[in-house]
C-alpha cells in the first residue's frame, strides 16, 4: 500500500486524462456522437487538448504558490496526453474532415485563420513531444529548457485558435485565455520571486506564533 499512497497522484492523473478519450470511444460504439460525428469529435479532442495543456502550464505555478512539489513531477504527462488530444484533433480535421485531400487542406489552412493558428500550435507542439525523453533531455542540453518554452506560444495560439473558431460568443475561450495569461504572468522571474519571498515570510511569522503560543498552550 506504500507505493500506492505515493502513486495515487500519477495514476489519477492518467485516469482522469483518459477519460474524454474513454467518452469518445463509448459514444462511438454507442452511436452517441450527435448528428455532426465529426464536428463533435474536432471540438472534443480539441477541448480536452487545451484543458491539459492548461494543466501542464499549470504545474510549476502551483508549486510556486503553494508549495505544491508533487504536481511538478506531472507535467511530461499532461503535455504529453495534451500533445495526444492535439493529434487526434488535427487529424479529425485533415483526415474526416477533409478527407487527406492536398488541395482542400491547403485552401482551408491558408483561408480560415483559425485553421491556419491552430496548424501553427499544432507544429509548436510537435518538437515539444518529440524531445520529452531524457535521451533528448541530455543531447539538447540548456538549449533543452529554451525549446520546451514554445509551450507558451503554444498555449497562446491555441486560445486564438479557439476564439476564432466560435466567432460569435468568445466568453469561454476568453475565460481560458485569462488562466493562460495568469499561468504565464506567474512564471515572470520578478513575480515568482515575490510569491516566495511571501511565503518565506509567512512561513517564519507561523513558527514565531507557534513558539510564542507553546508556553500557553502547556499551562
Amino acid at each position: 500500500m506504500v507505493w500506492l499512497r505515493r502513486a495515487w497522484l500519477p495514476i489519477l492523473t492518467h485516469v482522469g486524462a483518459l477519460l474524454p478519450l474513454g467518452r469518445l470511444i463509448w459514444n462511438f460504439f454507442h452511436d452517441q456522437l450527435t448528428a455532426n460525428p465529426i464536428q463533435y469529435i474536432t471540438f472534443r479532442t480539441g477541448k480536452a487538448a487545451l484543458v491539459l495543456l492548461i494543466l501542464a502550464l499549470a504545474c510549476t505555478p502551483l508549486n510556486t504558490v503553494f508549495g505544491l512539489r508533487q504536481v511538478v513531477g506531472l507535467r511530461k504527462s499532461l503535455g504529453l496526453y495534451a500533445f495526444l488530444y492535439a493529434t487526434l484533433h488535427f487529424l479529425t480535421f485533415v483526415g474526416l474532415d477533409y478527407q487527406f485531400d492536398p488541395g482542400l487542406l491547403k485552401e482551408a489552412i491558408f483561408k480560415k485563420r483559425y485553421a491556419l493558428v491552430g496548424f501553427a500550435a499544432f507544429l509548436a507542439l510537435l518538437p515539444l513531444a518529440i524531445t520529452s525523453t531524457k535521451g533528448w533531455m541530455r543531447r539538447l542540453g540548456k538549449n533543452w529548457k529554451r525549446l520546451h518554452r514554445l509551450i507558451y506560444l503554444a498555449a497562446l495560439l491555441v486560445i486564438i485558435h479557439f476564439v476564432w473558431l466560435v466567432k460569435s460568443d468568445i466568453r469561454e475561450p476568453l475565460a481560458y485565455g485569462a488562466v493562460v495569461l495568469l499561468l504565464l504572468a506567474l512564471r515572470l522571474k520578478t513575480v515568482r520571486r515575490a510569491i516566495v519571498n511571501l511565503r518565506e515570510r509567512l512561513a517564519t511569522r507561523r513558527r514565531g506564533y507557534n513558539r510564542v503560543a507553546l508556553p500557553k498552550d502547556l499551562s
